[in-house]
């Protein structure tokens, strides 16, 4: 299978996402894309940049008081809710502490705050903060976490994302699906490289990859 390496330049020019294709399993699908997103999450002033980015998409419209990080992207909230906190012309948030947390998961696989964590989540205005949207299912169930936590989704935002909307929460992300256009993603159970008999190349997740 011939490899494909394609580099994604944000819009402000000053990061690049590389996209690799291959045939990779998720959690919840297939897909023929894995995002490289290693430096955004390491190197602490490529994960500024994004930040900043990101900040403008909330700061003069959203009060945030909390930001709910997965995916290895506490980096990223810890700059973004500096951002947020900034003084500036009409930002909701300027001079404001806000709190960056991260959930556990469970034995069931939910995701779950400690009682020492819920009050920064009960009665505030939450936003969850994600590497990357594919399915949906990791933004519905985070936004039922922060619910049941007596939080209140405030907005989603995503580095890269593959939809606009989970039911009537919209996606805020820096790359979309629309920067490449072939990728796929699809049910294990209907994915036409399996149908090929192409075997999986690895396991990715928010945190990286695993060769199998």
């Amino acid at each position: 299978m011939e490899r494909k390496v394609i580099k994604l330049p944000s819009a402000s020019g000053q990061i690049t996402l590389t996209a690799i294709s291959g045939h990779f399993a998720t959690n919840h699908s297939h897909v023929n894309y894995y995002i490289d997103m290693t430096d955004i999450k390491t190197n602490h002033r490529v994960a500024m940049e994004i930040a900043k980015m990101l900040a403008h998409q909330y700061s003069s419209s959203t009060v945030v008081n909390a930001i709910v990080c997965l995916d290895g992207t506490q980096m990223i909230g810890g700059f973004l809710a500096q951002q947020l906190s900034q003084s500036g012309f009409r930002s909701l948030n300027s001079g404001e502490s806000i709190q960056v947390v991260t959930p556990e998961f469970n034995s069931f696989g939910q995701m779950m705050f400690r009682d020492n964590i819920r009050p920064r989540i009960q009665g505030h205005s939450v936003m969850l903060l994600m590497s990357s949207v594919t399915t949906g299912l990791t933004v519905a169930q985070g936004a039922e976490c922060i619910e049941y936590y007596g939080g209140y989704l405030c907005g989603v935002s995503a580095i890269f994302s593959a939809l606009d909307r989970v039911d009537d929460i919209g996606i805020h992300s820096l790359f979309h699906i629309n920067d490449l256009p072939d990728y796929e993603s699809h049910p294990s159970n209907e994915c036409p490289a399996c149908r090929r008999g192409e075997h999986v190349e690895a396991i990715i997740n928010g945190f990286g990859y695993f060769k199998i």
